[in-house]
């Protein structure tokens, strides 16, 4: 088995993604740092293309490229690292080989099956916030990758659902997760950065900071709540801006290692 991973720095990310999917539609292994994005696929041998080790220019900048050839019990060794994730004591993260929790709303995303399982902290930080909010009516989930948010706030009372990405990858994956989990979700490809669908009371967005001010310079009528994470640090005052600008006041913010996230609402 061929591991096959692409560092770029975090503007080029949305660039390496898309064509990293051609290759693996199932799915995109993601880890972010302060500086760099790094993604990898998985393929056996001939599956993947013959690329070896390579240090490139990609839009402006330069992109790192690594093949590393990995044991084959890959997967099982992948299970141990995947474990569940218990938010705010009462929503459930759990690959389907682990089993349920008592007392809790059980959201099952196993890991592999496509672009995130709630274990980044990104995620976390969203679910938080959803956890404490009530649901009131429709939710839009902008950017749902995975759609561990879409599935959670189904979960927990929202409805109904809708759910945007650029990924066609993406949205065939939210759809299998939501199916596993018998969650209703209305799911629809659209291009973020050019293209805004109708907004919910309640919005959440977990997307790089140049996707997140795209959304916020073409949005005509801010919604009453706006969950939005996918930051760093550095860059959570020139989001809360951008939205300040539509009309929405920072109600909080919360920080896990390097990355952070805003709840907006409405002014």
């Amino acid at each position: 088995m061929i591991r096959l991973a692409v560092r770029c720095a975090p503007e080029q990310a949305d660039l390496v993604l898309a064509e990293l999917t051609v290759l693996a539609p199932n799915g995109v292994e993601e880890e972010r740092g302060p500086d760099y994005v790094e993604y990898a696929i998985y393929g056996g041998d001939g599956e993947l293309p013959e690329l070896g080790d390579l240090d490139a220019a990609v839009d402006g900048g330069r992109i790192a490229v690594t093949s590393t050839e990995i044991p084959d019990d890959w997967a099982d060794r992948w299970r141990d690292f995947h474990k569940p994730l218990l938010v705010a004591d009462r929503l459930w993260l759990r690959p389907s080989w682990e089993p349920p929790r008592e007392g809790t709303i059980d959201v099952v995303v196993d890991p592999g099956q496509a672009f995130g399982t709630g274990a980044h902290p990104t995620t976390r930080l969203c679910l938080g916030f959803l956890c404490e909010l009530e649901p009131e009516g429709e939710l839009v989930d902008l950017g749902t990758g995975s759609g561990v948010l879409a599935i959670a706030a189904a979960k927990l009372g929202w409805d109904p659902i809708r759910g945007y990405d650029h990924e066609s990858a993406a949205i065939g994956a939210a759809a299998a997760n939501a199916a596993v989990n018998s969650a209703e979700i209305d799911l629809e490809r659209m291009n973020l950065r050019e293209h805004l669908p109708e907004l919910a009371p309640t919005v959440v967005a977990n997307m790089t900071s140049p996707i997140l001010k795209a959304v916020a310079g073409q949005m005509q009528t801010a919604p009453p709540v706006l969950i939005c994470s996918g930051l760093l640090l550095a860059e959570q005052d020139e989001v809360a801006e951008a939205f300040a600008r539509t009309g929405m006041v920072e109600s909080d913010r919360r920080e896990d290692g390097d990355w952070a996230a805003l709840l907006l609402r409405r002014g």
